[in-house]
């Protein structure tokens, strides 16, 4: 354990060229925790030990958000930088700034970005007005190395030519304090086109130099969805800080990259439509100074999705005259708020742990995005959570919550919805009216929304998943919460029945499902359009989304319905080929004909050991593959309703337990993919991919279904301390909206959750104690690890160490498994959770393994 806090020390704490935050970050962080650890004070402040730059690297690519939010925002106040940055921002120094925006999303994987709309960037133009460097490459700056800084609520950086920028914000708005050299002149240069993934198709702006106010709004496009589809964004600018600034040249400028440089002083308005004959967006925007060389200038920030008049509603609404301070002080208390529905003991619990932990947690607030329409009661009651009215196109005036930034159900269904069940069903209630809602205004359940528009769908309708893991474990308080469970299962059905014109974006290719009992490949479809790639993984998600379908009508008593899914789910059996072989197992899942014959390629393929330079492994055309974004050889493990049989279709306890250790022996650190290819970085042995969702989702505790969950412990441990830390690059790939952050938060806590159920697996906590709290259901429960010792968190688990689950007590009584507790006895109820642990590692379930649908598991609804 101490080589592990050392390497951390040095990762995070070394000036390096690799290190573009400022080495204060760590050290406050340090500081903080340290302080925690001496301190009799139950008062603890949870926001101190978040670092937003964790994941902001340039090597694994987190592609994570460090900018200034509350949770659930609509904006995330940042820098966007040059280069692969979808988040806007990147810590890598060879990057050049383009400008600070407010919209974002953070841990999505889109290689063209997301967002980066109205861009400002603060410019010292010695030469006067028309000498200013508008267009984008022209006004492009590095920043100082190591001036980096954030915290929740904040966000700061200091360019090259020492301006420093920093920002704070509320839900719809936020305010941007700039800070020059002494004796300069500030100006500023706005921009209308150049959002990050270069998808302007025509907008406004308008200068209002009287009430020192500059409005500007346009259209744009999808970052992860067809291009076709356009969204609306809106912004105001108030530029004269309540009357404390002054202007001095305001005007318009329009610009390309081969000569154009046009500044119109005085002029007050631009309407530029989409450049149809193609290329790069025209570039134009707003360019101002002021009088009396101020060193300090603040502008007041308000977005919408409606209009500039709401935009400009925004920001008098959540800011009017609040200081920067006092902004950042109630956004705290919003982070705080969140952050610690979960505490630990921090006294007890490594540092790094520590930090890892309530990091994470705050990742996993930052998304989805909460631009929901409800009443005036609910905007008081709900005020916290992001009420707007900032809806737009199908969803327009409802009356429904309304979130954003889906992106994408098939990333989130597996951990960040179960940790919201365990803690914030209030919040989980208002993203499943948006799901529901969805089905109302389009027909399916959304997808992969995001931008306002529909997005790609990757493994069918992963959302059954998510209003599925609601409605199992929140069915009594749903009509309390806002959901009619009715409403909610028609929904589902029309998922699992209905076959849309076009599924690329939303439902499923269901039909030739039904008539197969499988997604053939090759087939012929009269009825509805896709690209029919995925033939394989498209079949296992399937029947996993058929399992929660059945799980619900189970709630609500629908006898037939339940018998009819639970076969449905089992279908991911007919894409089981027993007789393909690879490094010596014997059945791998594989695309089939639709006259039953299997179309059998290698299990290597879009693995890590795959040689091949031209294998496509993602939502092309030529993924010939059969699986999306990874290999046979990890969706070969994916039935996480139904491992028990797994186990029987791979020969048994010992071979499946073999054949999990070959999947980890010495695997890779590193995946990035983008929407072009899947590039692989440090290739060694083994099929594991710590940053891909059909590597992590229960392949790590496989062994608790074998009744080994001593070695789910060990791996855990491995995958953990091998692929996450406090660094820059302390996420082993794409954060996919706070997948990875919920991922490793149950890590960390000692669970990990079967999606669509009430049942959590019992690991090792890497923690000797915490505390979930959920105050809609006005309960808490502490989780204590007796015999706990801080030298367990390493891998190996040293000899001699206690680190390994020898009893469970739930509220004094024995726990009828060692291996998985259920929400409705525990965390539910709230009380006490007591885990017993030891050295010994021979230790088996102690009771039942996991439960397996096939083997008479989830027989009954709590």
């Amino acid at each position: 354990m101490v080589g592990w806090l050392l390497a951390f020390t040095a990762a995070v704490c070394i000036g390096t060229t690799y290190a573009q935050p400022s080495p204060e970050v760590q050290v406050r962080i340090s500081a903080a925790i340290a302080a925690a650890q001496v301190s009799n004070s139950t008062d603890i402040d949870y926001t101190a030990f978040v670092n937003p730059f964790i994941g902001t690297d340039y090597t694994n690519y987190g592609d994570v958000c460090p900018g200034a939010s509350v949770p659930f925002g609509m904006v995330k106040f940042t820098t966007d930088f040059t280069g692969y940055a979808p988040a806007g921002y990147i810590s890598d120094p060879s990057q050049k700034a383009r400008g600070m925006s407010p919209l974002h999303d953070s841990g999505t994987g889109s290689s063209l970005g997301t967002y980066g709309n109205f861009e400002v960037m603060p410019l010292l133009c010695p030469s006067g007005f028309d000498t200013c460097t508008t267009t984008l490459e022209a006004r492009e700056r590095y920043r100082k190395n190591d001036s980096d800084n954030a915290y929740p609520g904040y966000f700061s950086l200091t360019l090259d030519n020492d301006i420093k920028m920093e920002a704070t914000s509320t839900r719809r708005a936020g305010l941007e304090r700039f800070t020059f050299p002494g004796g300069s002149k500030p100006y500023f240069v706005l921009d209308l086109a150049n959002d990050l993934p270069a998808s302007f198709a025509g907008g406004t702006l308008d200068i209002d130099p009287e009430n020192g106010r500059i409005t500007i709004g346009g259209h744009y496009g999808s970052s992860f969805g067809p291009g076709a589809y356009h969204y609306q964004a809106f912004a105001c600018y108030d530029i004269l800080n309540s009357g404390t600034q002054k202007l001095s040249e305001y005007g318009v400028w329009t610009g390309d990259t081969y000569g154009l440089d046009a500044k119109g002083l005085g002029q007050t308005h631009l309407n530029l439509s989409q450049n149809v004959i193609g290329g790069t967006p025209y570039q134009s925007g707003a360019l101002f100074s002021y009088e009396g060389n101020p060193e300090e200038v603040i502008l007041r920030v308000g977005v919408s999705f409606v209009s500039t008049d709401q935009a400009c509603a925004n920001a008098e609404e959540e800011i009017g005259t609040s200081s920067f301070e006092e902004i950042q002080k109630a956004s705290k208390a919003l982070w705080q708020e969140k952050l610690s529905k979960i505490e630990i003991d921090v006294v007890n619990t490594p540092p790094n742990v520590t930090e890892m932990l309530y990091s994470s947690l705050y990742r996993a607030s930052l998304t989805p995005v909460g631009v929901k329409r409800c009443s005036e009661v609910e905007l008081t009651v709900f005020l916290q959570n992001n009420a707007t009215l900032e809806t737009q196109g199908a969803f327009a005036n409802t009356t429904s919550f309304y979130f954003d930034s889906l992106y994408c159900s098939w990333d989130t269904f597996r951990t960040f919805y179960p940790l919201m069940t365990l803690h914030s069903p209030v919040e989980f209630a208002q993203i499943v009216d948006t799901y529901i809602d969805g089905w109302r205004k389009l027909g399916w359940m959304p997808e992969c929304r995001a931008n306002n528009l529909p997005g790609w769908t990757q493994g069918g309708s992963s959302g059954d998943s998510i209003v599925a893991q609601f409605a199992v474990n929140y069915h009594n308080e749903a009509q309390a919460l806002g959901i009619d469970l009715d409403e909610l299962y028609a929904a589902l059905v029309t998922d699992g029945q209905v076959n849309p014109p076009e599924w690329n974006t939303m439902g499923r290719q269901v039909d030739v499902y039904k008539q197969f009992s499988y997604v053939p490949f090759a087939v012929l479809d009269t009825g509805s359009t896709g690209r029919q790639t995925r033939e394989g993984s498209r079949t296992l998600e399937y029947a996993f989304q058929d399992f929660g379908i059945r799980q619900v009508a189970q709630v609500l008593g629908k006898t037939d319905d339940v018998e009819y899914y639970t076969n449905r789910s089992y279908w991911y059996r007919n894409v089981w080929d027993a007789t393909v072989d690879s490094d010596g197992y014997q059945g791998f899942m594989q695309k089939r004909f639709s006259n039953g014959t299997f179309y059998n390629t290698d299990p290597v393929d879009c693995s890590s050991k795959d040689t091949r330079t031209t294998q496509e492994c993602s939502l092309q055309e030529d993924n010939q593959s059969g699986f999306y974004e990874s290999s046979s050889w990890e969706y070969s493990w994916y039935a996480p309703h139904d491992t028990g049989h797994l186990i029987e279709l791979m020969g048994g306890n010992i071979t499946f337990t073999n054949r999990l250790d070959h999947f980890f022996e010495a695997s890779p650190s590193i995946l990035r993919v983008v929407l072009t290819n899947i590039y692989l970085v440090d290739i060694q042995d083994g099929y594991y991919l710590p940053g891909n969702e059909p590597s992590f989702q229960q392949t790590p505790i496989g062994y608790h279904y074998a009744n080994q969950p001593w070695r789910s412990v060990d791996r855990v441990r491995d995958v953990v301390i091998n692929n996450f830390n406090i660094g820059i690059a302390g996420l082993p790939g794409n954060d996919d909206q706070a997948a990875m952050a919920t991922l490793l938060g149950f890590h960390l806590l000692g669970l990990y959750p079967v999606p669509s159920t009430t049942h959590y697996l019992i690991v090792s906590p890497f923690t000797p104690k915490y505390t979930i709290h959920n105050t809609y259901l006005n309960t808490s429960t502490t989780v204590t690890v007796t015999n706990y010792s801080p030298a367990s968190v390493a891998y190996p688990i040293p000899d001699g160490v206690p680190a390994y689950v020898k009893n469970v007590m739930i509220n004094g009584v024995p726990a009828k498994s060692r291996c998985y507790i259920d929400f409705y006895d525990t965390f539910r109820v709230g009380g006490e959770i007591e885990i017993v642990v030891t050295e010994d590692k021979t230790y088996d379930c102690g009771g039942p393994v996991p439960e397996s649908l096939s083997m008479g598991g989830f027989a009954r609804a709590r």
